[in-house]
């Protein structure tokens, strides 16, 4: 059964990728999701880019999980995740926003803008006022 749901689900957005121009894209799995963010923006043909993260996902509760086991690192964007999501690289805030209506629509479920690529030499940071989101 997780099989099948982690296929749907990357299905649906291979597909909405390719309908909204997608540059790139991770799954978010052992590198944390700070550290697929950095290999993203790291491998762009062009390096001078920065990914600023400002909103970080998490299934509810496991911020107290975090506090309580500091090595876990997850608002520090550096836990191992296992089917963590789909980190997604747009070409424009319009496009982001209509592929994230597209698939909240479809797969009725939420999904986030997470981040923006701004100036910068080819690394990812998460914004020290980033917006923890639990569901």
């Amino acid at each position: 059964k997780a099989v099948t749901s982690m296929a749907r689900l990357n299905r649906t957005a291979a597909r909405l990728m390719q309908k909204h121009g997608a540059h790139g894209a991770t799954d978010i799995t052992g590198f944390g999701y700070l550290g697929h963010a950095r290999n993203m923006a790291k491998h762009q043909p062009r390096k001078d880019v920065n990914i600023c993260l400002h909103t970080i996902p998490v299934i509810r509760h496991m911020v107290r999980v975090s506090e309580m086991y500091p090595f876990f690192k997850l608002l520090q964007g550096f836990s191992a995740e296992t089917s963590g999501g789909l980190l997604v690289a747009l070409p424009s805030e319009e496009a982001a926003r209509a592929f994230v209506s597209d698939i909240e629509e479809k797969d009725k479920a939420p999904a986030w803008i997470v981040g923006r690529v701004e100036k910068g030499n080819g690394d990812a940071h998460i914004s020290p006022d980033a917006r923890i989101v639990e569901v």
